[in-house]
């Protein structure tokens, strides 16, 4: 089983390529940003730690974590957000050795882990390759602003939180322009995959 591990800003296009790697190669998708938000449910395994070092206010009135709320905490901190990660980033590691073990035993060819901090959660040394996936600041500016409603601030607090494009280019194996139409991203996946 081939385990790839796909990173980039938010914004990059990682969905469609994922589903793109789906659908044509069957590939299995894992997105650790999922993982956490299920361990961080109430009776998750990393609720009660969060909420001790958040406090109460963060949850709504269901006692569920208000994800935007704990969301403007750690962007505007990188403390707090440091502190967001160290409870949640094992439990994440753990489980996804878990999905891996699973998926070997049903005799899957490809594994692909996406997360945007895959290169800071060292999920180096459980992939073969690290992909790469960027665009253009401006394409991510219109994307995260159009697609998830984003204002200028909130966009300019994640960008900065994340590695800038010469770390990751310097810390993956592959790197996959996704500024043009998708027809061009799906060219460069179809020889990549080659490849392999």
């Amino acid at each position: 089983m081939k385990i790839i591990g796909i990173t980039g800003g938010v914004g990059a296009g990682k969905t469609e390529i994922l589903e793109y790697l789906n659908n044509k190669y069957g590939a299995s998708i894992c997105h650790t940003d999922k993982v956490g938000k299920r361990l961080q449910k109430k009776g998750g395994v990393c609720y009660d730690a969060i909420v001790d070092h958040f406090g109460e206010e963060i949850l709504n009135e269901k006692e569920e974590l208000d994800r935007e709320r704990l969301s403007d905490i750690v962007f505007s901190d990188p403390a707090e957000r440091e502190a967001l990660n160290q409870i949640v980033h094992p439990a994440v590691k753990t489980e996804v050795d878990r999905m891996i073990q699973q998926e070997r035993r049903k005799n899957t060819n490809l594994f692909v882990i996406e997360s945007a901090i895959l290169i800071e959660a060292n999920y180096g040394s459980v992939c073969d390759e690290l992909w790469y996936i960027y665009v253009d600041d401006d394409t991510r500016r219109k994307r995260l602003h159009y697609s998830r409603g984003y204002d200028t601030k909130k966009i300019d607090d994640i960008i900065a939180a994340q590695l800038p494009k010469d770390q990751f280019l310097k810390n993956c194996d592959r790197a996959i322009d996704n500024s043009g139409d998708f027809s061009e991203t799906m060219l460069q996946l179809d020889q990549i995959i080659k490849d392999l």
